[in-house]
């Protein structure tokens, strides 16, 4: 009866310890180590290391960070379904690359254009609309739309340790922002519901937009012309544009994430920059130099002479997406 009732008062005990862990889906290695250290450093006053609650800024780059990004970018999903759905309109289509080689469903003819052929396509379904037209097409588009591989859900590909860590940094008075190469205007319609963060804090590559009145009403118009892309050293050109204040914590996971982490780092006071190493074959997809989407050669290498973080998604994750509905 005792080895019972010691045996309940431990499993109670663990459960406890569990529920009260931030972190839960981060097992007990450097990375989880280094982010509950940094955090308790710049949020206790008094300590040389304290960071004022309004420049606790923290920036994730989404594709590959905050969810999957293989075979192809999220985004690239979407403007294949909007080719198919606008082919009708444009039957120039058929004879017209890299429209044609997409509607055939050959995704390596469409992109053997490179970012041509994709500045083409983003212009063709992306623009010509009003950004309230867009957002709907944008949110009715990812509430049903599915992975071709995994058959869930997009939003449902989200890595449920980033999930976590955000909800553990805004705890701590931590601002977070998405400061991504994708589309500000594809991502600002669902980034709320899924991450918790606002519209207003996503930073991301920029089509036109244009002013008018329509029925007496006025709209915003987008256009097709690129005016920011957020990538590479356009991300803390970005930052700056639209946050004004220099990261303290920063995490991507491919060397378009480079700039942003160098910049994020090399300011003055405690710093954290983490590198997403997609290293698990059986659960998700593991690739890094040599991989045509997010490809991490630059940033593997200098991680340790920048004081970067590696996170091992085999090593140091327990669990990859959040438990099923």
């Amino acid at each position: 009866m005792k080895t019972f009732a010691l045996a309940f008062v431990s499993a109670a005990l663990i459960g406890a310890l569990h529920a009260t862990d931030p972190l839960p889906s981060w097992r007990d290695t450097a990375p989880k180590q280094a982010i509950v250290s940094f955090v308790e450093k710049v949020t206790k006053e008094g300590s040389a290391d304290f960071v004022p609650v309004p420049e606790r800024i923290a920036t994730f780059d989404n594709d590959g960070t905050l969810w999957s990004e293989q075979p192809a970018y999220f985004q690239f999903f979407f403007v294949v379904d909007r080719v198919k759905a606008l082919a009708p309109q444009h039957p120039e289509w058929k004879e017209q690359e890299p429209f044609a080689s997409l509607l055939k469903g050959d995704m390596k003819g469409a992109l053997a254009g490179g970012e041509k052929g994709l500045v083409a396509m983003l212009a063709a379904t992306h623009s010509g609309m009003t950004t309230d037209d867009f957002e709907k097409e944008v949110g009715d588009w990812i509430a049903t739309a599915k992975h071709p591989k995994s058959g869930k859900l997009f939003t449902a590909m989200v890595y449920q340790p980033m999930l976590e860590l955000l909800a553990y940094l805004r705890a701590n008075g931590f601002k977070t922002f998405i400061v991504s190469g994708g589309g500000i205007e594809f991502m600002r319609p669902w980034v709320e519901k899924t991450y918790g963060i606002p519209p207003e804090q996503v930073v991301g590559s920029s089509g036109g937009l244009k002013y008018e009145m329509r029925d007496g009403k006025p709209v915003l118009l987008k256009t097709p012309e690129l005016v920011h892309n957020d990538d590479k050293d356009g991300k803390p050109v970005g930052i700056q544009r639209h946050i004004g204040r220099r990261p303290i914590a920063a995490f991507g996971n491919s060397d378009g994430d480079f700039q942003m982490l160098e910049w994020t780092t090399s300011g003055k006071g405690a710093r954290l920059g983490m590198i997403v190493h997609h290293t698990d074959a059986e659960r998700e997809v593991a690739y890094d130099r040599e991989s045509h989407i997010g490809k991490l050669d630059k940033g593997l290498d200098a991680a340790k002479t920048k004081g970067w973080t590696l996170i091992s998604m085999k090593d140091d994750w327990s669990a990859i997406y959040p438990p099923a509905p």
